[in-house]
């Protein structure tokens, strides 16, 4: 399959966060040419065409930051037998997987370093499937690196029930999708029953919502929540509803653009971190996590379905998740955050056995509704969410029993990526870091955003800031 050397070359010599910050996909400054986009029919016929070779491979190498998917393999893929925290076996091919954390970018650093030696190395050792996060998606997808999924004999008709943001993300600038993803993150506001009932005299999920429907009816009942005793949230929590929702990309023509509704996060969380309504803790922190227990007094956390399974200590006998102490709701604005995409890496010698996984992982039914019940997750299948949102099989404990499925389904119906960028990750990250010395009265509001600006025209040096 051919290669794009000079990509390859680019991804070694450039630093990584400069790789992922190429402004919206038709501005690929780090990508080689691209060929002119095809019709859905002319990719369609191309997958029908084609004939895989058979598998030589004896290893089949999978990239990953963490074990989540090692776990959906080892539950829910036939055949898959665990050896050790590193490997498996599925028939006679053993499985090694290589798990790099993301932070401080290391996963993307190692990945990208493994993908550079792909054609030097030998086929033991060659990435056979990777996986990525939507905030960085788009810096693989316009590479050779990943091989699309038409040319693994994947028709549009296999991927029919998928929600379609979940495929905008990975789908190149020819029109071929290069990834497939068993989630569909739409996320809301999920918030603790006692305090409702004790603050607002009602836990009922749509009681609630009408509550938190709009930032004005969610600022007011912030500041009841915080007159009773509790914190609302971090104002971090709440930075991807109104990330989600901006009206243009971070990058336009060159330029870093703050969008209004970007400001408009900025505004409100200020004005409720100076009334000790909202705090400042930083996500995945031991102070955020204080929420997840009775006494740390925090009234909501905003997530997608993940949260539930991954977030909320449910296994912890004095979590409030372990006394289904949680209610979910839409809140202010639909949004959706994360998801992981299965991507096939160019040069595996496992083309057969990547794409059964892909199928089987993102596209079977039962499989999907499997992933749902054994591990609360919002599967990336219209059907079984359809299922789920009409059974008792959706009712999750954590939540009381509540069944979620019908608003997660309506919010990934609502997702738009047309404002998505290269650039998502390392704004965000830059933002936030910023903004929080502002929230903490170190700096003004002049000073957080010309900090913002300094390190985003220092991660890329190519943007205009000014």
């Amino acid at each position: 399959m051919k290669r794009r050397m000079v990509s390859l070359l680019a991804m070694a010599t450039m630093t990584a966060t400069m790789f992922a910050g190429c402004g919206n996909s038709s501005d690929n400054s780090g990508s080689a040419e691209q060929a002119a986009p095809a019709t859905a029919e002319e990719i369609d016929a191309e997958a029908a065409a084609v004939e895989l070779p058979e598998d030589t491979g004896k290893v089949l190498n999978i990239h990953c930051w963490n074990d989540e998917f090692q776990t959906r393999l080892k539950d829910h893929y036939p055949g898959y037998e665990e050896v050790d925290a590193t490997h498996g076996k599925i028939g006679d091919v053993e499985v090694v997987w290589t798990m790099t954390p993301s932070t401080d970018n290391a996963y993307q650093n190692n990945l990208d370093d493994a993908l550079l030696k792909q054609a030097d190395v030998s086929d033991d050792e060659k990435v056979d499937l990777f996986l990525v996060e939507a905030d960085y998606a788009l810096k693989y997808v316009d590479e050779d690196v990943t091989i699309p999924l038409s040319e693994l004999g994947i028709t549009s008709d296999q991927l029919a029930d998928q929600y379609t943001y979940t495929q905008s993300i990975v789908t190149d600038s020819t029109g071929r999708l290069k990834g497939s993803s068993w989630q569909a993150c739409s996320a809301g506001l999920i918030y603790n029953r006692e305090a409702a009932k004790e603050v607002l005299g009602t836990d009922d999920p749509d009681e609630v919502q009408a509550l938190v429907s709009d930032w004005d009816k969610y600022n007011e009942t912030a500041q009841k929540i915080a007159d009773a005793g509790y914190t609302m949230c971090s104002a971090m929590d709440t930075y991807r509803t109104y990330s989600n929702n901006v009206s243009g990309p971070w990058v336009q023509d060159g330029k870093l653009v703050i969008d209004p509704n970007i400001e408009k996060w900025i505004d409100d969380s200020k004005t409720l971190v100076d009334a000790k309504v909202e705090d400042t803790d930083d996500l995945w922190s031991d102070d955020w996590g204080k929420g997840k227990n009775p006494e740390g007094k925090v009234f909501c956390y905003f997530g997608p379905a993940w949260f539930f399974n991954f977030c909320l200590n449910a296994d912890d006998s004095a979590s409030i998740a372990s006394k289904g102490g949680w209610g979910y709701c839409v809140g202010p604005q639909s949004y959706f955050w994360g998801g992981t995409w299965i991507c096939a890496a160019t040069g595996t010698d496992n083309a057969n056995l990547v794409k059964d996984i892909i199928l089987t992982m993102t596209t079977d039914q039962k499989v999907l509704k499997d992933i749902a019940m054994k591990d609360q997750d919002c599967v990336n299948s219209k059907t079984v969410l359809a299922e789920l949102a009409g059974s008792e099989d959706g009712n999750i404990a954590l939540l009381g029993g509540q069944n979620p499925y019908k608003q997660l389904a309506e919010g990934a119906e609502k997702i738009d990526l047309s404002n998505l960028s290269k650039y998502d990750q390392g704004c965000t990250e830059e933002l936030e870091k910023a903004m929080k010395n502002y929230f903490l009265g170190n700096a003004t509001k002049d000073e957080a955003i010309a900090a913002f600006k300094k390190a985003v025209s220092e991660k890329y040096p190519d943007i205009s800031v000014d």
